[in-house]
Formats: structure tokens, sequence, C-alpha cells
């Protein structure tokens, strides 16, 4: 399940992003994924309760957004939603057609709660 270390790799990222912005904790983490990412949203849910262990996003949510597949149609340049398996221009029914989304895996937001001014001024 390579989703496991999907999700390390993000909480690495969360835990750059949280000690840069000086945070006590993550609450909520918001992942953008697209249906050609080649990760399955219910297997990344599961993973990241194990992942998030032992980190500062230990208690946080995570929020999973899955985002249309969008083509560009190289024939003529209509752009259109549509399904894995049918990536036809839904103007024209070219087949040739540029994927333009929906084949990433996006950390789009957390949310953190950040340590209050008076503790950085005087930490304990």
């Amino acid at each position: 399940m390579h989703e496991l270390s999907v999700c390390q790799a993000m909480l690495t990222q969360v835990e750059e992003i949280a000690r840069r912005e000086n945070a006590r904790d993550v609450t909520r983490i918001v992942v953008y994924i697209g249906p050609l990412a080649g990760v399955v949203p219910d297997l990344l849910q599961q993973a990241f309760t194990v992942a998030r262990a032992g980190t500062i996003a230990a208690e946080a949510e995570l929020v999973t957004e899955e985002q249309p597949i969008r083509v560009s149609c190289l024939s003529c340049g209509a752009e259109s939603d549509v399904l894995p398996n049918r990536l036809l221009c839904k103007s024209c029914g070219d087949y040739r057609t540029r994927v333009i989304s929906g084949d990433e895996l996006l950390l789009a937001s957390v949310e953190l709660n950040r340590l209050s001014d008076e503790r950085l001024r005087h930490p304990a």
C-alpha cells in the first residue's frame, strides 16, 4: 500500500509548514486528489490514521477532495470534464486530448494553531 508512504511524505511537508509558522499543532489537512493520481482516497484516509501518530498532526483531520479529469482538445481547443476511461473531447469527439487536471495529488491547505505571541517572547 503506497498510500502510507504518500502520507509520510505529506506529513513531512506539513511538519515543515508547522515549524515555519510556529504552530503548536495541526488541526486539518486538505488534499486534492485526481482520479488519475494513482492514490485511492479511502486508503489514504486509513494510512493517515497510522502515519500521523506521534507527529504535530496527531489529532488532525484529513479531508480529501476528489478533482475532475479535465482535458484540452488538440484539434478544436475545447476543454471538457471527462471520465477516466473516456478521454475524448466533448465538443468534437477527437481522441487527441491533453490532460490538464485530474492527475494531481496536491496538499491544498493546512490549518494549524500557532503558539501565542506571549509564549514566543517568554519560552518556558
